[in-house]
């Protein structure tokens, strides 16, 4: 057996109860000896065949609930909803600045033991301390269930690789052996929503054609949300804008994304075969409001000493361009769907924009100093070879 000084033990424990997913609760109590709370993810179910159900939550001891709870005799567990993650941040302290008392952050009501409860959480536990052991750094809180809120329906909200998730459905296999058959072959990819159609479905079937038994989960979101997924471990691979990328991550630049104008059939500009931003200046634009895409198209025009017109804004793609082509405005764009139509079927005009800006790079991204699965290595691959034939 290998000894481990202290401290890498410690880090290694950290490290690896990250991947070990639980529901975030926010641990509540109110009495003689004041009233608190605090966001716990150490809680757990301790027996259901006692007189009464018990559970069992960790507090720090430095905490002040902690205190508050021994005083008390009393806590209420508040199981939260996937929608409910900033009531875990304000009460992580995240919005002290904002609220000063962090129960402003939320609607209550007392439980039999006076215990505050979120209005609408996804559990309520209500609880009285039969016992409490201060072990390390934690008090464990023992506590007798005497009443549960249960609501009608949400997932939970679950804390698990150092981001929030929650809980989705899985097939299980149908047999052992298509179990065991199964492990290693599948690989999630994460790509920018804006950009995403225009590659992925090529890239997925060229991945199935190549390893047919392979299998691909694909998350799409705005840059902020792929990358969230891809330092949690939520996915393996993204294909993103290579725009304020953190340290923890590496990538391969694949190819780049020229900013050009599109125009509904009637706009006045439309007779001109290339504009300026200076050509744009006098006439409304629709913005794509998703990051980092906002940023880098109003860049362009400020860049020339152009203050945009914004009269309209959308984060999605396809509403960007149905209000282009009701003649609304323009809008600058970098990647072109083959078809120049709306989806209510109204034509659509690009021109290219002249300008100094320049363009947009899409990268894969991955985190640094991390194994890659077999499948991973061979979509990184394709990826090579696709954009490689492109250029």
């Amino acid at each position: 057996m290998t000894a481990h000084p202290a401290a890498t033990l410690r880090d290694s424990f950290i490290a690896g109860m990250s991947f070990s997913a639980n529901t975030v609760n926010i641990v509540t109590t109110n009495g003689t000896g004041g009233r608190g709370g605090v966001t716990v993810s150490a809680m757990s179910s301790v027996s259901a065949d006692a007189p009464k159900p018990t559970l069992l939550v960790c507090v720090h001891q430095m905490s002040p609930v902690a205190d508050k709870i021994i005083q008390n005799g009393v806590f209420c567990v508040n199981v939260l909803r996937d929608d409910q993650a900033y009531i875990s941040d304000a009460f992580a302290g995240r919005f002290k600045d904002q609220v000063p008392d962090k129960f402003d952050c939320a609607d209550w009501v007392a439980m039999p033991s006076g215990a505050p409860r979120i209005v609408d959480p996804l559990v309520g536990f209500d609880c009285t301390v039969v016992s409490s052991n201060l072990v390390g750094t934690h008090y464990v809180f023992f506590g007798e269930v005497g009443d549960i809120f249960m609501a009608q329906s949400g997932k939970p909200l679950i804390y698990a690789n150092r981001a929030y998730g929650t809980a989705s459905r899985i097939e299980g296999a149908s047999t052992l052996a298509a179990g065991r058959a199964s492990v290693g072959k599948t690989l999630t990819v994460g790509c920018q929503d804006t950009f995403g159609p225009y590659f992925m479905p090529e890239l997925i079937d060229k991945m199935m054609a190549h390893d047919p038994s392979s299998k691909i989960n694909l998350v799409e979101g705005d840059q902020r949300r792929v990358l969230e997924c891809l330092q949690s471990g939520d996915i393996d691979l993204a294909l993103l804008y290579d725009l304020d990328l953190p340290d923890t991550l590496e990538y391969t630049a694949l190819t780049q994304l020229t900013a050009y104008v599109l125009l509904g059939k009637g706009h006045p500009l439309a007779d001109k075969s290339e504009l300026t931003p200076a050509d744009l200046a006098p006439h409304p634009m629709i913005l794509l409001d998703a990051p980092p895409s906002r940023n880098y198209f109003t860049a362009i025009l400020e860049q020339a000493g152009v203050t945009p017109n914004i009269a309209h804004r959308s984060s999605n793609f396809e509403m960007v361009r149905g209000l282009v082509g009701r003649g609304l405005g323009y809008t600058l764009l970098t990647t072109n769907p083959a078809a120049s139509v709306t989806y209510d079927g109204r034509d659509l005009i690009h021109r290219r924009l002249i300008s100094d800006a320049a363009p947009s790079k899409v990268v894969l991204a991955r985190r640094r100093g991390v194994k890659y699965s077999r499948p991973a290595e061979q979509f990184m691959w394709l990826c090579h070879d696709f954009f490689g034939l492109q250029k």
